[in-house]
């Protein structure tokens, strides 16, 4: 199995606390999420997340393919960090862990995600046409979103832009 990872970083300019109310609110990851993915939330999950809480969505990863996602969270360390990971979906494997760091001016918000891609060989050659693209248009639109929600941060710390690692 080929394990790939996304890093991204983006400053906002709130506090901590503000960030992880709302990123550990489960309802508003589709406030983050590209209108064309048409996402949604089918479970009813409480206002914030436990170890153990699982969260059914919808989600169409390509176009005319649908998919049942369903994520269990597996790791909060409020309000440093918490960790999301694909027991059902289209992945073989997602883990999505969220880090949350005071710094002058704001919060550096740090996205790590690790995953694997189904049908083996086939899944490995789709990775960088199509799967790798994809996904740094998600993280992209979701840049820009919470840029819209929160504010352009203005400080000194910098973004970084999507960054792989292929380990194998």
């Amino acid at each position: 199995m080929k394990l790939h990872r996304l890093d991204y970083r983006q400053t906002l300019p709130t506090t901590p606390e503000i960030a992880w109310e709302f990123f550990s609110a489960p309802g508003n990851l589709a406030r983050i999420t590209p209108p064309w993915l048409d996402f949604r939330v089918i479970s009813d999950p409480p206002p914030d997340i436990y170890p153990g809480l699982l969260i059914i969505y919808r989600i169409s990863p390509l176009p005319g393919i649908t998919s049942n996602w369903i994520s269990v969270i597996t790791r909060v360390e409020r309000p440093r960090c918490f960790v999301d990971e694909q027991s059902k979906g289209p992945y073989r494997l997602w883990r999505h862990r969220h880090d949350f760091e005071a710094v002058e001016g704001g919060v550096l918000m740090t996205d790590h995600v690790e995953y694997a891609l189904p049908f083996g060989l086939f899944g490995n050659l789709a990775h960088r046409p199509i799967v790798r693209p994809r996904l740094e248009k998600i993280f992209a639109y979701r840049r820009k979103a919470l840029e819209d929600i929160f504010g352009e941060h203005r400080g000194t710390e910098p973004d970084s832009t999507a960054e792989e690692r292929r380990r194998t």
